[in-house]
């Protein structure tokens, strides 16, 4: 029975995450590709873009606020309501999305109201990732928490898949239904994933550490005073060390698409393939680096990634430059697929690990959607701006560059060991809480 909680408890948490994410990244895509013309169609063709993007980044900008109420709360009151809030607000959010009316149809109001929309969006995940780390890792056993706490992560990955093929199979209209009627689907659908996600996460208890903490009362009132008071470092090393991961992926599967097929003209549907490949890959290769940590440790593994995002960045644009399609794919491959996957393994337990269970909630979330405000926001943008103003895709590899040594730099920063030093630390550090829990909850 415990083993089945544990597997269901992630299960749970990526196919919740990965329902969210399809959300959150349909809408990356369809900015890339359909907003430009439909909602800032009287903008330059680069204005549009940049507008479109901007856009995007808005939804960050209530994430920390998101972070804050859903950790305060899930940390008070239990993290499964909260994710079973922040699934059902995210759903409502992209399924109005897709019945909006355009530009031409209502002249700007309709901007007005997809930025709201993106807000209501942005509030909701923010609270996501956190919520759904936690029911992983603290289902887990002591010596798998690397593994299992990569399901959510994995959702990542799951949901751009997910957003892209179906986003590949109304891309296959013609240009005037695709525009008309075909964006639209992809948000609409949405609406049974949602439902899908919420079955799966009312059938999960709540997290064992939540439990234990509630029947100990050592619950604290204002956990995000608390968390700042007893982890201020660790929030914002955490911000740091995610900097890049946020940064590479919106740029990856957002700005990407949009440079592939206007900047070396790669067809759209060749753009969307290689987005759609390299999720797979990075899928498949989340959980097995996840499960690597268990083994040498979580900051080796994540320091790994955080240097290969680097170091491939610069060969990618190489590819992409050519205007090859099957370079483009390969490209995607090596900088999303490959290089993100020992990071995003490991995000989920190394940030939960970093902070105490009252306010582990709390503080994984505003280390993470601080980062994402920083870097991931507006990612995008920025690319966009860099290459309007030099013509040349070398300023967003320096620019990306720059990021991933600031998360390596932040990886070293974070306390504790490293390697078998690091791992036996913290697994007499687990097993030593899952005894208090054990005799906490022992009779329930």
């Amino acid at each position: 029975m415990k083993t089945q909680n544990h597997r269901k408890a992630a299960v749970a948490s990526l196919i919740g995450t990965t329902v969210e994410y399809y959300d959150f990244f349909i809408f990356g895509t369809a900015a890339a590709l359909v907003f430009p013309q439909l909602f800032f169609p009287t903008s330059t063709p680069v204005a549009g873009t940049l507008l479109a993007f901007a856009t995007l980044g808005v939804g960050f900008l209530a994430r920390p606020l998101g972070s804050v109420v859903f950790g305060h709360f899930g940390d008070k009151i239990g993290r499964k309501q909260m994710l079973i809030i922040s699934l059902s607000g995210m759903g409502l959010a992209t399924f109005l999305m897709g019945l909006l009316p355009t530009h031409a149809q209502i002249g700007v109001a309709a901007p007005i109201l997809l930025t709201l929309l993106r807000l209501l969006q942005g509030f909701m995940v923010g609270g996501e990732w956190g919520g759904a780390t936690l029911m992983a890792v603290e289902h887990a056993p002591a010596n798998k928490r690397g593994f299992y706490g990569s399901f959510p992560q994995t959702g990542a990955p799951a949901g751009v898949a997910l957003a892209t093929v179906v986003f590949l199979a109304v891309a296959q209209l013609p240009e005037e239904a695709f525009l008309s009627w075909g964006w639209r689907v992809p948000f609409l659908v949405s609406i049974v994933l949602v439902a899908i996600g919420m079955f799966i996460r009312l059938s999960v208890a709540e997290s064992p550490t939540f439990v234990a903490a509630r029947k100990k009362q050592v619950l604290v009132k204002v956990p995000v005073v608390e968390a700042f008071r007893l982890h201020s470092k660790e929030i914002f090393i955490t911000a740091g060390i995610y900097l890049s991961q946020g940064i590479f992926a919106y740029i990856t599967m957002s700005y990407l698409v949009n440079y592939g097929t206007t900047v070396v003209q790669i067809n759209r549907t060749h753009a969307l393939l290689g987005v759609f490949i390299g999720a797979l890959i990075q899928m498949v290769l989340c959980p097995l680096f996840g499960a690597l940590s268990d083994r040498i440790g979580r900051k080796t593994v994540y320091l790994m990634g955080a240097a290969a995002m680097g170091i491939s960045i610069g060969p990618a644009f190489m590819l992409i430059n050519t205007g090859n399609p099957w370079n483009f794919t390969l490209a995607i491959i090596l900088a999303y697929g490959i290089s993100m996957a020992p990071a995003a393994g490991v995000t989920g337990t190394l940030f939960a690990m970093a902070f105490s269970p009252q306010v582990r909630y709390t503080g994984a979330s505003v280390g993470y959607t601080i980062s994402q405000l920083c870097g991931a926001a507006f990612a995008p943008m920025i690319a966009t701006a860099l290459w309007a103003s030099t013509g040349s895709s070398n300023s967003i590899v320096i620019y990306m560059v720059v990021a991933s040594l600031i998360s390596v730099l932040s990886v070293i920063a974070l306390p504790g060991a490293w390697g078998a030093k690091e791992r036996a630390q913290q697994l007499s550090q687990q097993e030593s809480t899952e005894s208090e829990m054990s005799d906490s909850v022992s009779g329930q």
